[in-house]
């Protein structure tokens, strides 16, 4: 009879550790179930987009640029306050391989108004419309401006969320990103 006691509790113990095993979180980090934001050392999430222009443009395209992807609104003081800074730093290194794209949250905004903030500023960049808010949900916006600077590689080396940026901040992140080899 102890016989199968021993067995019963070895059996019920096994289930215990495959249950712990199979329900254990693999990442290091608990998610709660959500996909986790994208960080420094992961690559940058994909997507396609038409621009203000009516171009489109796709992330994995631009392989191989040094990229800035810059997730903003124009109701938003701290975008409207840093937006100087990157039409400045795009100016000084597009001939460099710099591509900013100014991704707007236009879930969160008008076409008419994007359109306005981009005539104020004279943005020479793309401007992806973000309208359904599928990009910032990808980037796990979780404030405006978020700014990813995403490497040759298409990894993200550096996060900024909130701002305004500090041009001298963008200017160094910049450098970082065009010195890094080719892929």
């Amino acid at each position: 009879m102890q016989s199968k006691q021993r067995i019963w509790f070895a059996g019920i113990l096994l289930l215990g550790l495959v249950w712990i095993l199979l329900s254990a979180d693999r990442s290091g980090a608990s998610t709660n179930g959500m996909i986790p934001a994208p960080q420094k050392g992961f690559l940058a999430p994909d997507f396609t987009l038409e621009t203000l222009d009516g171009e489109t443009v796709t992330l994995s395209d631009l392989r191989g640029q040094a990229v800035i992807v810059n997730v903003w609104a124009s109701w938003c003081g701290p975008c409207r306050m840093e937006m100087p800074a990157f039409k400045q730093v795009y100016n000084e290194y597009k001939e460099r391989g710099l591509v900013i794209l100014a991704v707007n949250s236009t879930s969160q905004d008008t076409r008419t108004a994007v359109e306005k903030f981009a005539a104020e500023f004279q943005l020479p960049f793309p401007i992806p419309l973000d309208t359904d808010g599928k990009v910032a949900r990808q980037y796990r916006v979780s404030a405006l401006p978020s700014t990813f600077f995403v490497g040759r590689d298409g990894v993200i080396t550096k996060v900024v969320i909130g701002g305004p940026l500090a041009e001298s901040t963008l200017r160094a992140e910049v450098e970082s990103l065009l010195a890094e080899e080719m892929p």
